[in-house]
């Protein structure tokens, strides 16, 4: 996802035990609605507030009727965040994370100039994710398995970025937008850490298994298909 999180421990791989992350009624549900989310971005900061705002309220809109209990996300837009979000990592440009129930964003001159609003779009829809994973009980759930061995924890952590893609693109699909080629646009406004040291943590090339799951998530329309925690190791590669 555009941000990726330090976090506790996942553990044992399959997974065993934990019906949220395998068996979550989540993946029984059908297609995300089709959403009419007409967007004019515009290049300043007033627009880009307004672009952004109706861009979460349309993802509310998409997720309401699949999500039990849903509770409605909102935005919180500023120009420099308190890091808290980014486990107290500092960034320099714009960025879009799922931080508690709602959506934060670090707004800065680089989305609200770019004229090109699809990376963007992507970057706040992978936020989204993150927090459909919260209300459905996956992020506790993930959060609350333990390992000490590190292969497993960085595969089961896979199994939880994976699984945002996945439902980032059922939700692309449900509000319209399409690309020739997702693969350049994934990480395209990942963020930059104000300390270079941290910046593998938060950046990285797109790999296979990222477009892969994506894509499956974009064509199924629906989080269906998104059930990561039962896919074979190779498929989480």
């Amino acid at each position: 996802m555009g941000i990726a999180l330090f976090a506790a421990p996942a553990a044992a791989y399959p997974i065993q035990g934990a019906p949220e992350l395998t068996h979550n009624p989540l993946y029984k549900k059908g297609k995300l609605p089709k959403i009419s989310c007409k967007l004019s971005k515009g290049t300043t900061e007033a627009s880009t507030r307004k672009y952004l705002t109706k861009l979460v309220g349309c993802l509310n809109d998409a997720w309401k009727p699949i999500v039990d209990d849903y509770r409605p996300v909102s935005v919180d837009i500023k120009r420099k965040q308190d890091p808290m979000c980014t486990s107290g990592t500092e960034m320099v440009n714009s960025y879009a994370i799922a931080c508690l129930t709602s959506i934060t964003v670090q707004l800065g001159d680089d989305w609200i100039k770019a004229k090109d609003d699809l990376p963007i779009f992507l970057q706040v829809t992978e936020a989204f994710g993150g927090v459909v994973q919260g209300q459905t009980g996956i992020g506790k759930a993930w959060w609350a398995l333990s390992t000490p061995d590190e292969k497993e924890y960085e595969e089961q952590y896979r199994r939880f970025t994976l699984q945002g893609y996945c439902l980032s693109g059922a939700a692309v699909k449900s509000l319209g937008r399409t690309a020739r080629n997702w693969k350049p646009l994934l990480h395209a406004e990942d963020p930059e850490t104000k300390d270079k040291g941290f910046s593998k943590h938060f950046t990285h090339k797109v790999t296979a298994s990222e477009v892969a799951w994506f894509t499956r998530g974009y064509k199924a329309g629906g989080p269906g298909a998104c059930n990561t925690w039962t896919a074979s190791s190779a498929k989480v590669a």
